[in-house]
């Protein structure tokens, strides 16, 4: 029947088409520069059809190499600009929808089917007349997890990725490190409700945030969020269904020995404020680690999630970024292209490998990886000595263990925990009502920060889980707070994500932690490294009560007993340096 469905569907399309236009672009065709198939319909393996258009300059007669773009944002105007500038580029610009957009009759479910689709896709590029064989893709967010996603089975004529700010389903979201976050349940209706993009949903902040404060006070499950809203939230529900980082999410995109048979070129361009960083650098993570000899490149830079995408901005959630660090993103893409599909000239700005800037440098350096973007690590262990208004952290481990206590009550509503986001980044201020703040003395010299930082938690907890947040600060001379890195995570997950390991009540337990976010900073003489420590608890994720359940389904019922957690003095962060 489905087949059937498909066909009638696809049949229907065409009749109203001719040469795979629309009626009002081949009403334009005549006086356009570009040979415009904007009703494409490419027949997958099982059977649906995705929707696409191609873009070629009018006049040419000879095969070219192929930008594609796989997106789940259908934005005709903005995606036929883009097109355009392919073809202006000596280049096909192709554009494929994800299944269930634009004229796919399908359903649509992001991330699930988007690998073996966009194989697919390459198959029928590449047996096209105006195909050279050759195709690269590009694009950001979404359109940087399809790129990755077609690289979970290589087809020949993939050539190169360029993923801006990638995702990786089930790591960074719609969860982080196994916590839920809220951003994907309004992105949910936004790009699922229609054939393009539900923009009144995706804009009415005030919905989402109304609801959310409301599932805050009131205390009901986390999977009951849908119900306060009023609209059935299926993606959503979908989701909830994976607290691990299981096989839903692993066969999306590469996992694991999938990694060691992508031996393409690529540059990845990602931000230090990009909130799915953890997701763009685990895919080059893991494929240093499957690939000794894969080719890659990666540009980072003081960016957020939509700055990495266009260059960057020069003043980034209140911060004024140095001069040096704008770059034109597409121009770099183009270049790539020309040096990989056509042997032209590496870009200019590819010096190794890693390619980064320096805040408060106003330079670029560069690294033939990322773990050797350090040459050593400062340890600092998490004491219980006080140092002014806050702790001790120092470099010497404690002789004697000990502890600070601390009491989360998750009735209480009025109080919020893990003050974590960097906006702004730079504050006069942070958060000391609950949770401990922990400062290592004043540097006696410049200190370059740069990686990612990691540690390990020793605690016990009167309960069987915790969702925990750690933040890494510069304390300028200036006594002003330069927020540098965070992590949030599941305590129950800390040691593998695929499989949640309750913690044992009262007992000392270590919770490592190294999915932090990456940076580089250079930090004055006088300045001081601080760490927050907190549990994560707010309006803004998943709630962790601690009872061993699917916290998806706790509630303020679970929340009798206050969670009573002793952070012991020896735990640990190292912190990447550059000396």
């Amino acid at each position: 029947m489905k087949t059937i469905l498909n066909f009638v569907f696809f049949i229907l399309i065409v009749s109203n088409t001719f040469s795979q236009q629309t009626s009002k672009t081949k009403s334009e065709d005549l006086k356009s520069a570009y040979n415009i198939q904007d009703s494409v319909m490419i027949e997958t393996r099982d059977g649906t059809f995705i929707s696409a258009i191609v873009v070629r300059k009018k006049g040419i007669s000879t095969p070219k190499p192929v930008i594609l773009q796989n997106t789940i944002y259908v934005m005709e105007k903005r995606d036929m600009k883009s097109l355009k500038a392919a073809a202006d580029k000596d280049y096909v610009g192709v554009i494929a929808y994800a299944r269930g957009k634009r004229f796919s009759p399908d359903e649509i479910l992001p991330y699930e089917n988007d690998g073996n689709d966009a194989y697919d896709v390459i198959d029928w590029i590449s047996k096209q007349k105006w195909c050279n064989g050759s195709i690269g893709m590009y694009g950001g967010s979404y359109n940087g997890l399809t790129q990755w996603a077609a690289c979970k089975k290589m087809h020949p004529a993939l050539k190169t990725i360029v993923p801006y700010v990638a995702n990786r389903a089930g790591m960074g979201l719609p969860m982080e490190n196994n916590v839920f976050i809220n951003p994907n349940y309004e992105w949910s209706f936004y790009v699922g409700n229609n054939k393009y993009l539900d923009t009144v949903a995706g804009n009415d902040r005030q919905r989402f945030r109304n609801m959310q404060f409301k599932w805050w006070e009131t205390g009901v499950a986390y999977r009951k969020m849908d119900s306060i809203d009023g609209s059935p939230n299926r993606l959503f529900q979908r989701w909830l269904k994976h607290p691990s980082f299981d096989e839903y999410w692993q066969k999306m995109s590469p996992y694991k020995k999938d990694f060691a048979q992508i031996n393409i070129p690529i540059l990845v361009i990602d931000g230090y404020y990009n909130d799915s960083q953890n997701s763009s650098l685990y895919y080059l993570r893991e494929l240093q680690k499957y690939n000794s000899k894969a080719n890659f490149y990666l540009i980072i830079g003081p960016y957020s999630h939509f700055g990495a995408q266009r260059g960057g901005s020069p003043i980034l959630n209140g911060y004024k970024v140095d001069a040096n660090a704008l770059i034109n993103t597409n121009e770099i893409t183009y270049q790539w292209f020309d040096y990989i599909l056509k042997n032209g000239p590496k870009p200019a700005i590819l010096k190794d490998k890693i390619n980064y800037q320096v805040m408060g440098a106003n330079e670029w350096r560069n690294a033939p990886s990322i773990d050797e973007m350090n040459n050593g690590f400062l340890t600092f262990y998490l004491t219980d000595n006080k140092s002014g208004k806050f702790y001790s952290l120092n470099a010497n481990k404690p002789t004697k263990n000990s502890y600070l206590s601390q009491e989360v009550d998750f009735a209480d509503r009025q109080v919020q925990n893990n003050d974590y986001y960097p906006d702004p980044i730079i504050r006069k201020e942070i958060d000391t009502t609950n949770g401990y703040v922990f400062i290592s003395d004043p540097l006696k010299e410049p200190l370059l920060v740069n990686g990612s930082f990691l540690g390990e938690i020793k605690a016990s907890i009167n309960k069987k889980d915790m969702d925990i947040g750690v933040t890494l600060y510069e304390v300028t001379p200036e006594g002003e707070y330069f927020h540098l890195a965070y992590f949030i995570g599941r305590a129950s997950y800390s040691k593998d994500i695929t499989k949640r390991n309750l913690l044992k009540p009262n007992k000392i337990e270590t919770i490592p932690f190294s999915n932090t976010h990456l940076v580089s900073k250079q930090l004055s003489k006088g300045s001081r490294l601080l760490i927050t420590l907190n549990v994560n608890k707010n309006a803004f994720s998943e709630l962790n009560y601690g009872t061993g359940k699917t916290v998806a389904d706790e509630t303020i019922k679970d929340a009798k007993e206050p969670l009573k957690i002793k952070w012991y003095n020896d735990s640990f962060v190292k912190i990447p340096v550059w000396k």
